[in-house]
């Protein structure tokens, strides 16, 4: 028989058990912790999931729906300064249309005021000459610029050539042509393949403007950064202007008769 332990000396720490862990009983707490995580994150079908889902599935059909039309304005191509561009172009254009109907008005109260006096037929005749050169129903001359713009398709399509358009008309154009065809307020260009048109009349390149107007604001127009001449560069096409004296622009557009509008009399004025 073995003999008994001896009792530790008086005064003396018994020394602590070894800890004896099993494997089994922490992992326990363990799977149970990432059951709760899982439950917690596991998405639950309630009523506000379920009309998130339809709003999202509606937000998609809208934005498909709007860049589908945007595709077929032609406009998916342009960069963002040119879209901002159109739009002040249309502004500014809606904005001169207005100041011209108000110039027109004045001139027809002067009219009415003058009777048939002589002043009153040389202000027509100065009027009837104005209204021709916008209409492009007479030829016109006068300082102003040539600008040519060439290029592949890529660098000079149709949306470059309405660019240049309503630049020049926003740096104060009065009259202008491109190639043999007048430009116009209701003028248009149009891809045909690797032809663009001018109100249906084929062009060819390169397309060379002619415009009546300040040479200096012009030629200084066309320079602007981030307009006509630095977009056709940084698309590899080449852009000249060459201000001069004297230009002639003796294209005609013709004015086709109204099928539908018809003028309104003026009332008298004692009416």
């Amino acid at each position: 028989m073995s003999e008994p332990a001896a009792p530790p000396p008086e005064g003396s720490t018994p020394s602590p058990e070894p800890a004896h862990s099993s494997s089994g009983t922490d992992a326990a707490p363990l799977r149970r912790s990432w059951r709760r995580i899982y439950l917690m994150a596991r998405p639950r079908p309630t009523r506000a999931n379920f009309f998130a889902l339809v709003l999202a599935a509606l937000l998609g059909f809208a934005i498909a729906t709007q860049v589908s039309e945007t595709q077929q304005q032609g406009l998916e191509d342009l960069r963002q300064d040119e879209l901002v561009r159109i739009l002040d172009d249309v502004t500014q254009n809606g904005e001169r249309l207005d100041d011209q109907l108000a110039e027109l008005e004045r001139s027809r109260d002067q009219l009415r005021e003058a009777g048939g006096s002589e002043e009153a037929v040389r202000a027509a005749q100065e009027r009837f000459d104005t209204l021709g050169i916008l209409a492009g129903t007479v030829p016109a001359r006068g300082p102003g610029i040539t600008m040519t713009l060439d290029g592949d398709e890529s660098a000079v399509s149709a949306t470059t050539l309405i660019d240049a358009m309503q630049e020049l008309r926003d740096a104060g154009a009065e009259a202008m042509q491109v190639d043999d065809v007048r430009l116009v307020a209701g003028s248009y260009f149009t891809d045909e393949g690797a032809t663009i048109q001018a109100d249906g009349e084929a062009l060819t390149r390169p397309y060379t403007f002619t415009v009546i107007g300040d040479p200096q604001t012009l030629s200084s127009a066309m320079e602007i950064p981030g307009g006509i001449t630095e977009s056709v560069r940084g698309r590899g096409g080449r852009v000249s202007v060459t201000q001069l004296d004297d230009v002639s622009v003796d294209a005609l557009h013709s004015v086709p008769e109204p099928r539908f509008a018809q003028p309104v009399p003026e009332p008298s004025p004692s009416g």
